[in-house]
C-alpha cells in the first residue's frame, strides 16, 4: 500500500502542474501563436529528456511516436493552447478532468482493466465535483474553447492508454521524449505556413514558455506515464481530477476568478472522488513474477504492485 501510495503522489505532480499550465499560458504567452506554442512547448522538453535518456527510437517505435506524438503532444498542445486563451482557467482545467472517466472506460476494452465499484464510484463523485464546480459564474463562455478542450481530453485519453498498452518494456524517460519531439515536429510545418516565423517573445512569455517546457511538458509527462506504468490506468485518471482543483485555486488567487461556495463544495467532491477511489478490491488474477519488479510494466491494469 505504501508504495502504491508513493507513485499516486508522484502522478499528483502532472494534473496540478497541467493545472497551472492554464494560468501561465493566459497571463504570459502569446494569444495568437498555438502553433508555435505548441513546438515551443513539445520540442525543447522532448530534446530535453532525450538528453538525459539518451535513446533514439528504434523498431515500430518511429511510427509509435509519431502516432502518441500526435495524441499526446501535437494536436493536443495546440487544442490545450486555444483552450486556455478562450477560457477561464476553472472551466478549461474542469472539462478536462473529465478524461478520468475516458480514462477509465476506454482501460476495460484495451487493457482489460475492468471497472470496478469504488473506483467507479469515486469517478462519479468527482464528476458531480467537476459539474459544481462549472456551474459557477460561467456566462458568455466561448464554446470553441470548450470544444477544443473536449477535444483535447479525447485524443490524449486515447494516447495515454496506448502508452501503457505499448510502451511495456520502454524507458519511460525515452517514451516521453520520443513523444514529444514527434508530436512537436508533426505541428512544425503547420505552424510555419499559418503562423509565419517564430513570434517575438518578450520577458514575461519567454519566463512563461521556460515554464510550460520544464515542469508543465517534461517533468509532468514523466510523472504522469510513471503513474501509468505503476497503477491503473483508472487510478490514474482518478488523480487527474486534481486538474481542476488547481486550475480554480490558481485562477482565484493570481486572476481574481471568481470562487464561492459551488467552486470550494465542488473542489471537496472532488478530492473526496480521488481518495474514494483510491480503495481497491484484491486483484483475483494472480500475479505473473515478471510483474513485481519496479521497472516492468503490467500487462493489464488488474495486475498492479502490492505490498
Amino acid at each position: 500500500m505504501e508504495a502504491k501510495w508513493r507513485w499516486i503522489l508522484v502522478t499528483a505532480i502532472a494534473p496540478v502542474a497541467w493545472g497551472s499550465n492554464y494560468y501561465v499560458t493566459r497571463q504570459f504567452l502569446p494569444d495568437d501563436s498555438p502553433l508555435w506554442g505548441a513546438v515551443l512547448r513539445a520540442v525543447p522538453a522532448g530534446l530535453l529528456l532525450m538528453a538525459v535518456a539518451r535513446a533514439r527510437p528504434h523498431g515500430s517505435w518511429w511510427w509509435r511516436s509519431l502516432v502518441l506524438g500526435a495524441l499526446n503532444v501535437g494536436a493536443f498542445f495546440v487544442l490545450i493552447y486555444l483552450a486556455s486563451q478562450l477560457l477561464p482557467s476553472s472551466v478549461a482545467s474542469t472539462i478536462m478532468a473529465t478524461s478520468a472517466g475516458v480514462l477509465m472506460l476506454l482501460a476495460w476494452p484495451l487493457l482489460a482493466d475492468r471497472p470496478t465499484l469504488l473506483p467507479a464510484l469515486g469517478a462519479l463523485l468527482g464528476f458531480a465535483g467537476v459539474a459544481v464546480m462549472l456551474l459557477g459564474d460561467t456566462g458568455g463562455v466561448d464554446a470553441l474553447g470548450v470544444a477544443a478542450s473536449v477535444a483535447a481530453m479525447l485524443m490524449s485519453s486515447t494516447g495515454f492508454i496506448l502508452t501503457k498498452k505499448w510502451a511495456a518494456d520502454q524507458k519511460i524517460l525515452a517514451v516521453t521524449s520520443w513523444q514529444l519531439i514527434g508530436g512537436g515536429l508533426l505541428v512544425l510545418p503547420f505552424a510555419l505556413v499559418f503562423e509565419g516565423g517564430v513570434p517575438a517573445l518578450d520577458g514575461p512569455a519567454l519566463a512563461g514558455f521556460a515554464y510550460v517546457t520544464v515542469i508543465a511538458t517534461a517533468v509532468a509527462f514523466v510523472a504522469w506515464f510513471a503513474g501509468l506504468r505503476h497503477l491503473p490506468a483508472g487510478t490514474v485518471g482518478l488523480v487527474g481530477l486534481l486538474n481542476p482543483v488547481t486550475g480554480v485555486l490558481l485562477g482565484t488567487l493570481l486572476a481574481a476568478e471568481p470562487f464561492g461556495w459551488r467552486q470550494a463544495f465542488g473542489t471537496a467532491l472532488v478530492l473526496a472522488g480521488v481518495l474514494l477511489g483510491q480503495h481497491r478490491r484484491p486483484p483475483t488474477r494472480r500475479m505473473r513474477p515478471e510483474n513485481l519488479g519496479l521497472t516492468s510494466w503490467p500487462a493489464s491494469g488488474s495486475e498492479v504492485i502490492r505490498d
